[in-house]
């Protein structure tokens, strides 16, 4: 296994998001590649996937993810995914009828002190398969209805075939007004991700979430 902590490679708030040229999803989406430079030009939030499942030809598997408070160490969240059956009951599913994106959305619910948070670190462990990585990068891109809070640009390193590797990503919170806090409380879910991963600047996995801040109220 390695571990490693991810390298930031820079992000913005608000004001930041202003670009001389923006795209379109619709544009995207006719693209047989989408790079980096793409999806930091989006303005708002993808309503669709902007690659399918089958474009991961690497193998990558999230099989852990952990939230942290920098500050107090106190872990916010943590789940992992259960070990493959050893019966091979798995294998007994009609998998015609699965829902093909399964698996790429997650919903989160938190408590109100969550947005008061200034930095956490999310760890997150991964498996590769039989292909070596190179240039393995993430941009998250989070949205409070039509406004961009913040994105997020990280890089993962090399990763050798057949590894199970443990990094784990620096999140410096926007500073939100008490009037912004309360207005993300009062409206769960409004607040939604978009995970773009890339290898050799090719888009190969996207992964959404959404976010309530209302837990305990």
């Amino acid at each position: 296994m390695s571990a490693s902590t991810g390298k930031k490679k820079g992000g913005g708030f608000l004001s930041r998001q202003a670009k001389s040229k923006t795209v379109t999803e619709e544009e995207l989406l006719k693209k047989d590649i989408i790079t980096p430079d793409d999806v930091l030009m989006l303005s708002k939030i993808t309503e669709n996937y902007l690659c399918p499942t089958e474009a991961n030809i690497y193998g990558i598997d999230f099989t852990r993810f952990k939230l942290r408070d920098i500050d107090s160490g106190t872990v916010l969240f943590e789940v992992a995914k259960p070990p493959p059956s050893d019966n091979g009951d798995d294998d007994n599913y009609d998998t015609e009828d699965l829902d093909p994106n399964a698996g790429r959305f997650v919903r989160y619910q938190f408590t109100p002190q969550f947005l008061k948070l200034k930095t956490v670190g999310a760890t997150v462990e991964f498996v590769v398969g039989d292909k070596p990585i190179n240039k393995f990068r993430m941009i998250e891109k989070h949205y409070f209805r039509e406004k961009l809070l913040k994105s997020f640009d990280f890089e993962f390193g090399f990763c050798i075939p057949n590894s199970k590797n443990t990094v784990e990503h620096i999140y410096e919170f926007p500073n939100l007004t008490p009037a912004e806090i309360q207005e993300m409380v009062d409206s769960p879910y409004d607040t939604r991700s978009d995970s773009f991963y890339f290898v050799e600047d090719k888009l190969i996995m996207h992964n959404k979430a959404d976010y309530a801040y209302n837990g305990g109220c």
